[in-house]
C-alpha cells in the first residue's frame, strides 16, 4: 500500500500542487455544510460526485439520514401505507439502511450513487410525519371556526329556556349584534343607568309639538330601550330579543347591516341619543339647552383641563369628554396609558440660553360616576392598506385611583413626576453599565463577559495529551490508524478497514484517468486532539492565568448582580411613588369589560360585568350569562396571548350615592318589577303571556311529532302524549282545526279557570264529570248572554272570547259545544287535583265524538274566520293609533291591510268583520293627509325632499287609489281619488324646471289610470299577539279617543 501511494504521489504531483488548493476550499465548505469532521470521507464523497459540491452534500447529508432515520421509517407507517407502492417504498428504505456500508463502499468503487434512492428515505419519514400531524392542525382551525352568537333553536326543552330565578337574561344575537348587546348588558347593569331609561318620560305635548326628525326617532329608540329594558327584568326566559330597538339603531349607521358594528362607534351613538332625548325632558323644566342638568351628562360625562406651551405661548383650554381614548402601543399596563395621555412632550432647553416648555399637560377636573376607556387596539398599515388590530398585552387593576390625574394635585404629582424622570435617568445610568457587561465586546457580535471569561478559563485549564500525534502529512493510513491517539469522531464512521478500501479504490480510478487530468488525492490529516490547547505555556503559567481569569469573572459576576439590584430598587421606588395616601381618595371600581375576539375587519363581542348583589363576575356572551373569575378575565382581556383583548373598560365611583352598594334582598327584582310604570308592567305581563303562550304550542308540536312516530293502537298514560296522539290520528283538516282551536283556548284560558274555581262544591260531591257539567253550562250561559249585549262603539265582546264571536253569527251548535269542551281539555289549565280531572273527562267526551257529528272542514272554517278577525282588529286599532300620532304613512299601510282582509269575513256576514265604514274612513283620511305630504314635499324644489315625495306616491299612494277603484268604492272614496288627483293635475299648467316636469311625468300617467299597472304593497310589520283583555282595554281606549276630543295612545 505504501508502494502504491508513494508511485501516485510521484505520476501525480503536479497535478495535486495545481488542484490542492481547491480541493481544501472545497473539503472544508463540505466541513461547514454537513458537520462532518473526517477529511478522508469527505474527499472520498467529493470525488464520487466527480467534484460537485452540490451532489456530495446531497449524499453526505442523505447518507447520515439513512442512519440517524432508519428507526423513524421503519416505525412510522408511510403517506402511502395500504398500497403496494408505499410497502415498496418502506421496506427498500429500511434494506438500505441496514446494508449502508457495503453500499457506500460499491458506490464510491463504481463512481455512481443511486440518488434517486436515497431521496425516497429522506422524504418519506418526513411525509410520514406531515400526514400523522396535518389532521390535528386542521381539526384545530375547525374549532376555532366554529360559529358563534348561535342561539338555542326553537325545539329547546324548558330547562334551556327558562330563567333561574333573579338570574341576569342574556340577548339573542339576530345577526352580528354582539357589539349591541355587550354594551347594553354594560349599560343595564348599572342601577342608576336602568333607574333612568325606565322612569323617562314626557308630557303629550311635547310628543304633538316635536317636528324634528331626530329627536322623534331618538324618542322612539328611548320608548323601545325601555320595553327591552322593562322585559329584562321581568321576563321568565334566559334571553330577550332586541330586534325592536336594533331596527331604530341601524338607521343610524352608513355600513351595511351585515357588517359588524365597532363598540365605540356604536357607544358614542347611543350615549348622543340618549343624551338628546333626556335633554328633551329637561327642556320641559325651564332648562332650556343647559347640558349640566342632563341626567346623561352628569352620569357619563366629565371635563379635564389642557394646559401648554406652544411656539413660546401659553396656552390653556377645558373640554369634555365621554369615552376618553387611550393608546395600547408602547404601554404595558392602563397607568403608563393615561400617563401618556395626560402627560404629551418634553421639557427642554431650545437653545443655551432659552429655555421653553415644548407640550402640553391634561388634568381631570371633573370626573363622571361612570367612567370609560376607549382602548385603541386598531391602526391603519399603510403598506397593506387596511386596518389591522393591535395585540399587545395591556394589565389593567380592578381599582383604579384617579387622584394622580386631577388638577386638584397638580402640584403634588407634578413633583412625583419629576422624581420619577430622576430616578428614570439613574435607572438608564445603570443599564447603560449593565450593557457594557452584558453585551462585551467591539464587533457585530456581542456577548455577556462572564461566559466569556468562562470560555477563556476552560480552554487555559486544557492539557496536552501525553503521545505525540502523527507528525508527517503522507503517513500511510494503517500506520496512521496505528496511532495511540483516537481519530477524530464524525458523524458517519468509517472503520479502518472501509478507509483502506476507500484509498485503493480512489487509486485505481485514478489510474484509469487520462494523464491530463489533475489527481485529486487528499492530504492525509494530522491526527490532532479533541478542542484547542494552550501550547509551550508552563504550569505555574497556566495557574496565574487560571487565578486570573476566576477572580475577574467573580469580580464581574459581583458588579452585575449589583447593578441588577440597583435597578430594581429603583424600579420598586418608582412603583411606589404614587402609593402616597393622599393620591388613594378617588377610587374607580372595574364595573365592565368589552372583549373583542378576531381581526381589525371581523371578530365577536362580549362582555364581563362584575355583579355587586353576587360579589362576582359575569361573563354575557350574547343568550348566554355564565359565572365567571378574574382570572378568567385576565386571560381573556390583557391580550398578548391569542386574539382576544379588552376593548372598552368602565370603572364606576361607588362612593357616589349613585352606586351606593347596599344589602342585596331576595326578590329585589320582582320589587323593581313591581316598581315601574303601569305601561311597562303591562308590557311584561303581555309579553311573558306571548311567550307561554308560544310555548304551550311547541309544546303541542313536540307532542304531536313524538306521537306520529309511535303506534296509532298504544295508549300513553302521559296527559300531553295522550293529546298528541289523538291528533296524530286526524287528517290535516283536523290538525289545523285543532291548531287553531288551542290558540283560542290559549286565549281565554284565564276565563275558563275561573270557570273551573266555580266548581269546588260539585267535584268535592260528584267527581270531575260534575264538576265538567257544571262548568260548561255556567260558562256557556255566560258567554250567551254577553253575545246579546248591545255593543257601545267602546266595547266589542266578540274580543273577549271566540264563542261570542259564533253565537252572534249562529255558529252550528256542534261547532259552539266542541269548541267550549276543547277549552276545558286545554292541558294549561292542569293547575291542580281538580282541574286535570275535569281535563280528562272533556277529552274523553271528545274522544266520543265521531266523524258524523262535527264536520272538522266547517269547524276549521269557523276558527279561520275568528283568527282573521282578531288580525283585522289589531290592525285597525294600530292604524288608528298611528294615525292619532300624526305617523300617516305607517297607519295607512295597516288600515289598507285591514280593510282588505275585512272584506273577505264580511262577504260571510255583516257580524263576521269589523266595522266596515269605520276603516274605511281613517284609510281615506289618511290618504288625503299622506297626498298633501307629497305634494309639499313636491314643491319644496329640494332634489332630496322631492324625491322622498315620489316615493311615497309610488310606493303607497297610488296603489291604494288602484285598491280603492278596484272595489265597490263607495261615494266618499270616489271624492277623495278626484281630490287627489286634481292635486297633481293642477301642476300641468304652473312653471316647474325640467327634473320635476320628467318626474310629473312618469307618475302622473300611472295616477290618472288604474288599469296600467298591478297593485303591490309592501305588507306591515308583524304586530304582537294581545291577551283579550289587553286587546278590549285598547280598543275602549283607542275608540273612546275617537268619538271624544282628547288624543289617547294605549301601548
Amino acid at each position: 500500500m505504501t508502494a502504491e501511494l508513494q508511485q501516485a504521489q510521484e505520476g501525480g504531483a503536479a497535478a495535486v500542487e495545481s488542484q490542492g488548493r481547491n480541493g481544501n476550499v472545497l473539503i472544508n465548505q463540505l466541513r461547514e455544510i454537513t458537520g462532518i469532521q473526517d477529511p478522508l470521507f469527505l474527499h472520498t464523497a467529493l470525488k464520487a460526485a466527480d467534484g460537485n459540491l452540490i451532489q456530495a452534500v446531497s449524499f453526505l447529508t442523505e447518507h447520515h439520514a439513512k442512519e440517524s432515520g432508519q428507526e423513524v421509517v421503519a416505525a412510522e407507517p408511510s403517506d402511502c401505507e395500504g398500497s403496494a407502492v408505499g410497502k415498496n417504498q418502506a421496506t427498500s428504505a429500511v434494506e438500505a439502511t441496514e446494508d449502508d456500508e457495503a453500499n457506500l463502499q460499491e458506490a464510491v468503487s463504481s463512481g455512481a450513487l443511486d440518488f434517486p434512492s436515497v431521496q425516497v428515505v429522506e422524504k418519506d419519514p418526513n411525509a410520514t410525519v406531515n400526514v400523522v400531524y396535518e389532521p390535528s392542525v386542521a381539526e384545530s382551525n375547525n374549532r376555532s371556526k366554529r360559529k358563534r352568537c348561535d342561539v338555542w333553536g326553537e325545539t329547546a326543552a324548558q330547562s334551556e329556556w327558562r330563567r333561574a330565578g333573579d338570574w341576569p337574561v342574556g340577548m339573542k344575537n339576530i345577526g352580528n349584534t354582539c357589539w349591541f348587546s355587550a354594551v347594553i348588558q354594560s349599560l343595564f347593569q348599572l342601577p342608576e343607568f336602568r333607574r333612568l331609561v325606565l322612569s323617562y318620560s314626557l308630557p303629550e305635548s311635547v310628543l304633538e309639538n316635536c317636528q324634528s326628525q331626530s329627536k322623534k326617532r331618538n324618542i322612539a329608540f328611548m320608548q323601545e330601550l325601555q320595553y327591552l329594558f322593562a322585559l329584562m327584568l321581568g321576563t321568565p326566559c334566559k334571553f330577550v330579543d332586541p330586534s325592536a330597538a336594533l331596527d331604530r339603531l341601524r338607521s343610524a349607521f352608513s355600513s351595511p347591516e351585515e357588517q359588524q358594528q365597532d363598540v365605540s362607534e356604536f357607544t358614542h351613538k347611543l350615549l348622543d341619543w340618549l343624551e338628546d332625548a333626556f335633554q328633551l325632558a329637561v327642556n320641559v323644566n325651564g332648562n332650556s339647552q343647559d347640558k349640566s342638568e342632563n341626567p346623561m351628562v352628569q352620569l357619563f360625562y366629565g371635563t379635564f383641563l389642557t394646559e401648554g406651551i406652544h411656539e413660546g405661548k401659553t396656552f390653556s383650554k377645558i373640554e369634555t369628554f365621554g369615552q376618553y381614548p387611550l393608546q395600547v402601543n408602547g404601554y404595558k399596563n392602563l397607568h403608563g396609558c393615561l400617563e401618556g395621555a395626560m402627560v404629551e412632550g418634553e421639557t427642554e432647553p431650545s437653545s443655551s440660553n432659552q429655555s421653553v416648555k415644548y407640550g402640553q399637560e391634561r388634568w381631570f377636573t371633573k370626573l363622571p360616576p361612570v367612567l370609560t376607556f376607549e382602548l385603541s387596539r386598531f391602526e391603519f398599515n399603510q403598506s397593506l392598506g387596511q386596518p389591522e388590530k393591535i395585540h399587545n398585552k395591556l394589565e389593567f387593576p380592578q381599582i383604579i385611583y384617579m387622584d394622580r390625574f386631577l388638577y386638584g394635585n397638580k402640584k403634588l404629582v407634578q413633583a412625583k413626576r419629576e422624581g420619577i424622570k430622576k430616578l428614570k435617568d439613574q435607572i438608564t445610568v445603570l443599564q447603560q453599565k449593565l450593557e457594557r457587561y452584558t453585551r462585551y465586546g467591539s464587533g457585530a457580535s456581542r456577548f455577556p463577559l462572564p461566559d466569556m471569561l468562562q470560555y477563556v478559563l476552560e480552554f487555559a485549564g486544557t492539557r496536552l495529551p501525553r503521545a505525540a500525534p502523527c507528525t508527517q502529512d503522507l503517513t500511510p493510513v494503517a500506520e496512521c490508524q496505528t496511532s495511540e491517539t483516537p481519530p477524530t469522531q464524525s458523524r458517519v464512521t468509517v472503520t479502518q478497514a472501509e478507509s483502506a478500501k476507500d484509498v485503493a479504490s480512489a487509486l485505481a480510478t485514478s489510474r484509469q484517468e487520462p494523464a491530463n487530468e489533475p489527481l485529486q488525492f487528499p492530504r492525509l490529516p494530522v491526527k490532532v486532539p479533541e478542542g484547542h490547547i494552550p501550547h509551550e505555556i508552563t504550569e505555574d503559567e497556566i495557574s496565574l492565568v487560571v487565578a486570573c481569569l476566576q477572580r475577574w469573572r467573580e469580580e464581574v459576576e459581583q458588579d452585575i448582580k449589583d447593578l441588577n439590584a440597583s435597578i430594581a430598587l429603583l424600579s420598586q421606588s418608582i412603583d411606589q411613588m404614587y402609593s402616597d395616601p393622599l393620591l388613594h381618595q378617588v377610587p374607580y371600581h372595574l364595573h365592565a369589560v368589552l372583549v373583542h375576539e378576531g381581526q381589525a375587519n371581523a371578530g365577536h363581542y362580549w362582555a364581563y360585568i362584575y355583579n355587586q348583589p353576587r360579589k362576582s363576575w359575569l361573563k354575557y356572551n350574547d343568550i348566554s350569562v355564565t359565572e365567571s373569575s378574574w382570572e378568567e378575565l385576565e386571560r381573556d382581556s390583557f391580550g398578548g396571548l391569542r386574539n382576544a383583548s379588552a376593548y372598552c373598560l368602565m370603572y364606576i365611583n361607588k362612593r357616589l350615592p349613585h352606586f351606593a352598594a347596599g344589602d342585596y334582598v331576595n326578590g329585589q327584582t320582582q320589587r323593581e318589577v313591581e316598581s315601574l310604570p303601569l305601561e311597562l308592567q303591562h308590557y311584561i305581563q303581555e309579553d311573558n303571556w306571548r311567550l307561554e303562550q308560544e310555548v304551550a304550542e311547541w309544546e303541542e308540536q313536540s307532542s304531536k311529532m313524538v306521537q306520529m312516530d309511535q303506534s296509532s293502537s298504544a295508549e300513553s298514560q302521559d296527559l300531553s302524549s295522550d293529546l298528541g296522539q289523538e291528533r296524530s290520528c286526524s287528517s290535516s283538516s283536523e290538525r289545523m282545526a285543532h291548531s287553531l282551536s288551542s290558540e283560542h283556548a290559549m286565549i281565554a284560558k284565564e276565563q275558563t279557570a275561573q270557570a273551573i274555581a266555580k266548581t269546588a262544591d260539585a267535584y268535592e260531591k260528584a267527581g270531575g264529570l260534575a264538576a265538567l257539567d257544571k262548568a260548561f253550562h255556567e260558562e256557556y250561559s255566560r258567554l250567551y248572554s254577553l253575545s246579546t249585549e248591545t255593543p257601545t262603539p267602546q266595547n266589542d265582546p266578540r274580543l273577549q272570547h271566540v264563542l261570542v264571536y259564533f253565537l252572534q253569527n249562529n255558529a252550528p251548535k256542534q261547532v259552539v259545544e266542541r269548541t267550549l269542551l276543547e277549552q276545558f281539555a286545554d292541558k294549561n289549565l292542569s293547575y291542580d287535583e281538580r282541574s286535570i280531572s275535569i281535563m280528562k273527562v272533556a277529552r274523553a267526551k271528545l274522544k266520543e265524538i265521531g266523524p258524523d257529528e262535527v264536520d272538522m272542514e266547517e269547524y276549521k272554517k269557523w276558527h279561520e274566520d275568528y283568527s282573521l278577525f282578531r288580525k283585522v282588529s289589531i290592525y285597525l286599532l294600530t292604524g288608528l293609533e298611528l294615525y292619532q300620532n300624526k305617523q300617516y304613512y305607517e297607519a295607512l299601510t295597516y288600515l289598507v291591510y285591514a280593510y282588505q282582509s275585512n272584506l273577505t269575513l264580511r262577504r260571510k256576514g255583516a257580524n263576521r268583520g269589523a266595522n266596515a265604514s269605520l276603516i274605511a274612513l281613517y284609510r281615506r283620511k289618511c290618504l288625503l293627509k299622506l297626498n298633501d305630504a307629497a305634494a309639499a314635499l313636491f314643491e319644496s324644489s329640494n332634489e332630496l325632499r322631492v324625491d322622498e315625495g315620489v316615493n311615497i306616491l309610488n310606493e303607497l299612494i297610488i296603489p291604494c287609489m288602484h285598491l280603492l277603484i278596484s272595489n265597490d268604492t263607495s261615494k266618499d272614496d270616489l271624492d277623495a281619488v278626484e281630490v287627489m288627483r286634481n292635486r297633481w293635475c293642477a301642476y300641468l299648467g304652473k312653471d316647474m324646471n325640467e327634473d320635476l316636469q320628467l318626474k310629473l311625468s312618469e307618475f302622473l300617467p300611472r295616477l290618472l289610470d288604474c288599469s296600467s299597472e298591478g297593485i303591490v304593497l309592501k305588507e306591515p310589520p308583524k304586530i304582537r299577539p294581545n291577551s283579550p283583555y289587553d286587546l278590549c282595554s285598547r280598543f275602549a281606549a283607542v275608540m273612546e279617543s275617537i268619538h271624544g276630543a282628547s288624543t289617547v295612545t294605549v301601548k
